[in-house]
């Protein structure tokens, strides 16, 4: 009987993971709703709440962004699809040591932060210096970082600033209002957890539509000003228009034949003329030159005469 009862026990299990199904889990609209994961349940209620991590790499394609991890919980299960919400994101343990370093001091703040659509969400940002500072700075330092997060939550969504926290636009704000104050090295917001998700639904700006409206704009204003200038036709000449026109250009070709001709005729006289001033000079120099030869050869004959 005992043996019975441990193979139906068997079958049960084993019956159990025959009855799941697989369900594709879906990031957020924020996101552009990209598949993140599979997994496997029995019944779609049992997926509720289940907390999911990706890094943002897989999201983006950017191997920049490779040390952040986001979190996604599932609040909604529609045919074998479960969507998520955003949850939260942290920081890799590796990427938080490569900035701490000895001989500097490290600011911590933990600030909890409501959103224009009613979101509440809880920021952990720290940052660096290159000396060690006194707790008096370190103070001065942390109201500056709590200012610039809540003003920027106070006109923004959530997704609007889980963007700009994983952009790196928060950080690079505390870091501008901080320098005034201290000359932090780094800032970096390593830890973001959403407490109570948006109670009003608000539409999320779209700057990029606007850009893509434009472009085109452009393009179209020289097919329009092309499509504006009118084709000039030509003009039907009378006839006592072409008979002008005709004695206008036998009277022009005329003038400009004798014009062509006449410095031909002048280019070779003055050639004929160059050549002839320069023949009488030649002569007279090889003349000269034959009658010095003449007279210099009798004396040396004399010469020679006298010796002997």
């Amino acid at each position: 009987m005992a043996k019975a009862r441990s193979r139906t026990a068997a079958r049960k299990v084993k019956d159990r993971w025959k009855a799941k199904s697989w369900y594709t889990i879906q990031a957020p609209p924020a996101f552009d709703s990209v598949t993140v994961a599979d997994t496997l349940s029995d019944v779609p209620e049992s997926l509720i709440n289940r907390v999911t991590s990706v890094s943002f790499q897989d999201i983006s394609n950017d191997f920049r962004k490779s040390h952040i991890k986001l979190y996604f919980k599932i609040h909604k299960v529609e045919d074998e699809v479960a969507h998520t919400q955003f949850a939260g994101h942290t920081l890799t343990s590796d990427y938080l040591r490569r900035m701490i370093r000895r001989r500097r001091s490290k600011i911590d703040g933990v600030y909890d932060v409501t959103t224009r659509d009613g979101a509440v969400l809880r920021v952990k940002p720290f940052a660096t210096t290159d000396k060690r500072i006194q707790n008096s700075q370190k103070r001065v330092v942390r109201e500056a970082m709590k200012k610039t997060i809540t003003d920027q939550a106070k006109t923004s969504t959530l997704t609007e600033l889980v963007k700009q926290i994983i952009d790196g636009k928060t950080g690079s704000d505390i870091y501008k209002n901080c320098k005034k104050l201290y000359p932090v090295k780094r800032v970096e917001i390593y830890k973001t957890e959403v407490l109570a998700q948006p109670s009003i639904m608000i539409a999320d700006k779209k700057p990029a539509k606007k850009k893509e409206k434009e472009e085109p704009t452009t393009a179209e204003e020289p097919e329009k000003e092309e499509k504006k200038k009118p084709t000039k036709k030509p003009k039907e000449e009378t006839p006592k228009e072409s008979e002008e026109v005709s004695k206008e250009k036998e009277s022009e070709e005329s003038t400009e034949k004798p014009k062509k001709n006449t410095p031909a005729k002048k280019k070779t006289t003055t050639k004929k003329t160059a050549a002839k001033k320069t023949t009488p000079k030649q002569t007279t120099k090889k003349s000269a030159k034959t009658t010095t030869a003449k007279k210099k050869a009798p004396a040396k004959k004399v010469t020679k005469k006298a010796k002997k």
